[in-house]
């Protein structure tokens, strides 16, 4: 436990060009996750994110919008806020680099360096990468393209203002040695010493003048402050650095505990930050964790491709805390990993709904069954299996606390799930049921039943930084109401859920998946197929609104990307159930140039006879897909609210095949 200390996290901020993807998403429920983890600990938070808002990229994109770039990202900032919001995200702050608090202050740090002699004018020819808003030498190009992103790069000849990076590296190579820890993992530090220390830092370019929009150098407006300058010192600005009388939360956070960060952005927070700050005077950060990307099978994720994962689908059809515990539990922090839809639904179905869902199913249902739903009183290691039990409780806490202190949380659920199947076969052990057969075995009954309350307490426990809402519902069923039996330090002592708290029997916490069904939804919506709000599949699996219909919160299209849905009049010829699949109907559909199979999630709502002779309305050109081992050519399109839904229909005499506008 700690008393009154603070800790400070950082996310990226995110470059508001287009929709976040899941990658984003992974970032930012890691930092989430160790905010939660130091806040349960007793420590003051903050934790930090967002918005990198000013360069060329965004100017262009806002061109092409017919908008400026202030009414561009302000348009997308919104849905990520909207999106950190749905992912339940605790951040402290949400900053964003085109806010008056943070340009005054990136104005008076260009001011001194440039006083000081840090920051020198000169000229400046480079590679550029828009995309990546990246200067390179020609020797650093791979195949004369952008070495991280491999798009074609600019040749650029500007007037510039300079930073004298390498008066610094001497002290920075100082600072690593010092501070072994500072870059984790170790292998990003060894890149950074042996890539780019080593050979020789050059000065680094701090101004553009081929672009209009980002903050201005001070005293020569025709120069813009580059990214080094105005998105880094965010870390700073937000906690109002730099401005007399509103600093405070910069005298009591700063330095950082520790920048989250992708690794394609290690050098600029592991090189050019800590530069900064030391020819500020500025303490630097404690640690830079770079984690790695998060990739599907086909590498990394990309629209053209169809390998985009949209963490909202996943929401809204599966909930969150499975995501989030995907997303911590199935690749180690600080290296790559990829995401397959199959893995997802899996991770779903044997963690969450076999082994802890089945869990909670079990002991509630015993305690209901063997003494009227009253939790036995603790009563120390009665059976031969009670205190092994007891034991590995211990262990598991220390493991998880010690995983967490490193960030790898992967590690943390790992030691914590091996307690949830420990705890499992207990039960097998112990045998509950047949204990119940023995009025002698009555007090080694009743240890039982306390062992896998408490167990399930502590469990619940360990889980509140990962996940949101599970946590709660178990102490629901548990009797529990949040509060000291709820605290981390409530751990301490195994035994503590008092003698007559009262259990409830609720609906499984995570119900099991169809798992060709669901992997095939994931794939579809991954490719643009589906969404988590359209078509009949989605409906079947949708959570009842007792609000009438909602505004959309879809992003705005085009015409021209409408016009690449093609809708169909299709005539049902024939429909019956797929086998095994209680949701799914196969249909035969007449779209007069050919006959096609769909299969569509509406067996709740509609009879297979009554489906006959119907002329529906088909996506026909969307990517074919298995369901339940059934080949699906299409979707038919339904309207649907709560747990109503009716086919979109036309009259008989439209022929099959017309087309739909």
């Amino acid at each position: 436990m700690s008393d009154n200390k603070s800790f400070y996290i950082t996310t990226p901020i995110y470059y508001p060009s287009d929709k976040l993807h899941i990658g984003h998403a992974y970032t930012t429920v890691a930092g989430d996750a160790m905010a939660r983890y130091k806040r349960l600990r007793g420590y003051h938070v903050w934790y930090l994110t967002g918005t990198d808002e000013h360069g060329q990229k965004i100017e262009r994109k806002a061109k092409e919008k017919d908008k400026t770039p202030q009414q561009f990202v302000d348009d997308i900032v919104v849905g990520i806020k909207e999106l950190w919001s749905k992912l339940e995200i605790s951040n402290d702050d949400f900053i964003r680099t085109t806010e008056d608090r943070h340009k005054v202050v990136v104005e008076r740090i260009f001011k001194q360096l440039l006083e000081q002699d840090d920051i020198y004018k000169g000229e400046y020819e480079g590679w550029y990468c828009t995309p990546c808003e990246s200067f390179f030498l020609e020797r650093q190009l791979v195949n004369g393209n952008c070495p991280d992103c491999g798009r074609p790069v600019e040749l650029v000849k500007e007037e510039s203002y300079f930073f004298r990076m390498s008066k610094y590296a001497d002290r920075l190579l100082k600072h690593y040695e010092d501070n072994p820890d500072f870059i984790q993992p170790e292998s990003r530090k060894n890149e950074m010493i042996n890539n780019f220390i080593k050979p020789g830092l050059e000065d680094l370019a701090v101004s553009r003048t081929t672009f209009d929009w980002g903050i201005k150098v001070p005293g020569d407006p025709k120069h813009v402050i580059y990214v080094w300058i105005d998105a880094l010192s965010n870390y700073i600005t937000a906690l109002g650095y730099g401005e007399e009388g509103k600093d405070a939360k910069y005298n009591q956070f700063w330095p950082a505990d520790v920048h989250l960060v992708g690794k394609e952005i290690v050098r600029f927070h592991t090189i050019y930050w800590p530069i900064m700050l030391m020819a500020l005077g500025l303490p630097l950060p404690k640690k830079v964790f770079a984690h790695g990307w998060l990739l599907t099978k086909e590498g990394k994720m990309s629209k053209s491709k169809g390998t985009v994962v949209d963490p909202v689908v996943l929401i809204d059809r599966y909930g969150l805390d499975a995501l989030r515990y995907y997303l911590l539990r199935e690749v180690p922090f600080g290296s790559d990993g990829a995401f397959t839809p199959e893995n997802f639904v899996e991770r779903i179905n044997f963690d969450l709904a076999n082994d802890l869902g089945n869990l909670l199913n079990r002991t509630v249902a015993m305690i209901g069954k063997y003494f009227d739903g009253k939790v036995p009183a603790f009563a120390g290691s009665v059976t031969p299996f009670d205190s092994s039990l007891q034991q590995l409780a211990g262990e598991t806490i220390a493991s998880v606390e010690n995983a967490m202190e490193r960030m790898e949380f992967s590690v943390a659920l790992a030691s914590l799930w091996q307690f949830v199947s420990r705890t499992n076969k207990y039960i097998d052990e112990t045998q509950p049921w047949a204990l119940a057969k023995d009025e002698a075995k009555s007090s080694e009954l009743a240890s039982v039943m306390h062992h896998l309350a408490e167990s399930l307490r502590l469990i619940s426990i360990m889980l509140q930084p990962f996940l949101t809402h599970a946590p709660r519902e178990m102490w629901r069923q548990l009797g529990l109401t949040e509060g000291e039996l709820t605290s981390w330090e409530s751990m301490r002592n195994f035994g503590r859920i008092p003698g007559g708290t009262t259990v409830s029997k609720g609906t499984p916490i995570f119900p099991r998946l169809e798992t060709e069904e669901e992997a095939a939804y994931i794939a579809a919506s991954m490719s643009g197929g589906a969404a988590a709000s359209s078509g009949p599949e989605a409906a079947a699996a949708a959570p009842a609104s007792s609000d009438g219909p909602q505004p959309s919160d879809k992003e705005e299209i085009g015409i021209d990307d409408f016009a690449k849905v093609e809708l169909r009049v299709a005539q049902v010829l024939a429909a019956e159930p797929v086998p095994k699949a209680d949701k799914l109907l196969k249909l035969q559909l007449d779209l007069g140039y050919e006959q096609r199979q769909v299969v569509s999630g509406i067996a709740k709502y509609y009879k297979p006879e009554e489906l006959v002779g119907r002329k529906v309305i088909c996506v026909t050109n969307l990517k074919p897909v298995k369901l339940r081992g059934e080949m699906s050519q299409g979707m038919i399109l339904a309207a649907s609210h709560g747990d109503q839904l009716t086919l979109a229909t036309v009259p008989d005499g439209m022929p099959n095949g017309a087309v739909v506008k």
